[in-house]
């Protein structure tokens, strides 16, 4: 069985993604440059908070009946 991931460069707002144990939507996304060059992509979530990810970075899918639920 595999499972359903997107690349943090393919992020929509509205998508849930698992992170640290728990569902997130996204509410906003910004694109940045880190200190050594490398592409990022900065995540706010709906639920408080906000976190970055390296462009490339494999983020696991979720739907909007998993919030709330633990990943």
């Amino acid at each position: 069985m595999s499972v359903p991931t997107k690349p943090a460069t393919r992020l929509n707002r509205g998508d849930v993604i698992g992170y640290e144990g728990r569902w997130r939507r996204v509410r906003a996304l910004k694109t940045d440059t880190g200190t050594t060059g490398e592409a990022s992509v900065i995540v706010a979530w709906e639920e408080g908070g906000f976190d970055r990810f390296g462009a490339d970075d494999e983020l696991l899918l979720g739907t909007p009946r998993t919030l709330g639920r633990e990943s």
